[in-house]
């Protein structure tokens, strides 16, 4: 019996979210916050060398897609992976990237 990779009806939200996810920089800053958790928003600046403007705008659009949780303590505002599968997708496609590569040698 065949079954499709995705529901027709979940298409459109499994595209957006790899659209948000095809971002270099969005990738570098999801792999700051997996490292060390919760971080304010200088504190990823600091982490990836981006222009502070850069960083809000690349954590709102991951937060607005539900992959980031935010928080804001005083003139702060924290964020944290809200998506347990984010680890788990990128480790799985750098592994495979390896493995490619290693055949290729």
């Amino acid at each position: 019996m065949n079954r499709p990779l995705l529901p027709p009806d979940e298409v459109e939200a499994v595209a957006r979210r790899f659209e948000v996810l095809g971002e270099p920089a969005r990738l570098r800053l999801l792999s700051a916050l997996h490292a060390d958790g919760e971080q304010a928003v200088g504190d990823l600046v600091e982490a990836t060398g981006f222009r502070q403007s850069n960083v809000s705008k690349h954590l709102r659009s991951m937060a607005e897609e539900g992959l980031l949780a935010r928080r804001r303590d005083g003139v702060h505002v924290y964020y944290a992976l809200d998506d347990p599968t984010l680890g788990a997708l990128c480790m799985l496609v750098s592994r495979r990237l390896h493995e490619e590569a290693d055949r290729e040698q």
